[in-house]
């Protein structure tokens, strides 16, 4: 039987974050070799998460990366218990982390690899809170944007098809994180809440007396209004409502975008 020496045991603690004599036991266990007894963790580890994964995870982090010409933008969410959890150094330098794997994947959804999964799992034995790795988006385009708020739970990133100023972009960011779009244009909304929105908007009409051509017309009246209240192109820009999204970006077009909301 090798020798567990306080130093071992010290050691196996500050990398793993598990308790001493939870570290003296994995490496009693493993004839003191540390890569099995790290192992050996990690296994006890995913049986308390577990046990833990029915616990809610609605605090975490959301997390951005930008690549150097701003062509290509990659938004990751982080989940954990408490917000104490998401403020945690451990848990903020996993999600830093991941996000950094994050950018290596291909255009759209970002399921997670392997190894974003195991950096969770790791910072789960650690910490000891349930937490997840919750969704992630990659966006390419002419030019991106994107805007974090301050803290860290609210995050936006927006795809162009031309050249755009920055700030303007930055602006937009701002606007999908207040407005909540549903869609880019009319054609990304979903077809049967139009046609929902279209028959309750018609039986309104006809219930305060309208004919069927009035009512018909002030269908066409409310669902432009619909429109302009879902679509990001036909919305009122914040930071001036007098003129559309479309109207402010001159003619550059949005191709894509991602609001991430703990």
């Amino acid at each position: 039987m090798a020798e567990i020496t306080a130093s071992m045991v010290k050691a196996l603690r500050e990398e793993t974050g598990q308790g001493m004599m939870e570290c003296k036991k994995a490496l009693t266990e493993c004839n003191g070799d540390v890569e099995a007894a790290k192992d050996l963790l990690r296994q006890k580890g995913l049986v308390k998460a577990e046990k833990k994964a029915e616990r809610e995870t609605s605090e975490g982090l959301v997390r951005i990366r930008v690549n150097g010409d701003n062509t290509v933008a990659t938004i990751v969410e982080l989940k954990c218990e408490t917000d104490f959890c998401s403020r945690n150094d451990e848990f903020q330098a996993m999600a830093d982390k991941v996000a950094d794997l994050a950018t290596d994947a291909p255009a759209g959804d970002i399921p997670a690899s392997d190894e974003m999964t195991t950096l969770v799992q790791d910072c789960f034995a650690k910490i000891g809170e349930n937490m997840s790795y919750g969704r992630g988006v990659k966006l390419e385009g002419a030019k991106v944007g994107h805007y974090l708020h301050h803290d860290n739970k609210t995050g936006v990133i927006v795809a162009v098809d031309q050249v755009a100023d920055e700030d303007l972009l930055r602006k937009v960011c701002q606007h999908i994180a207040f407005a909540d779009p549903m869609g880019i244009t009319e054609a990304d909304l979903p077809a049967d809440l139009l046609e929902k929105e279209s028959e309750f908007a018609k039986q309104e009409a006809i219930d305060s007396g309208k004919n069927e051509e009035i009512a018909e017309k002030m269908v066409v009246g409310k669902m432009k209004k619909f429109v302009a209240q879902h679509a990001l192109m036909d919305q009122a820009f914040i930071h001036d409502d007098k003129k559309s999204v479309r109207e402010i970006l001159g003619g550059a077009t949005v191709t894509g975008f991602a609001r991430f909301k703990l």
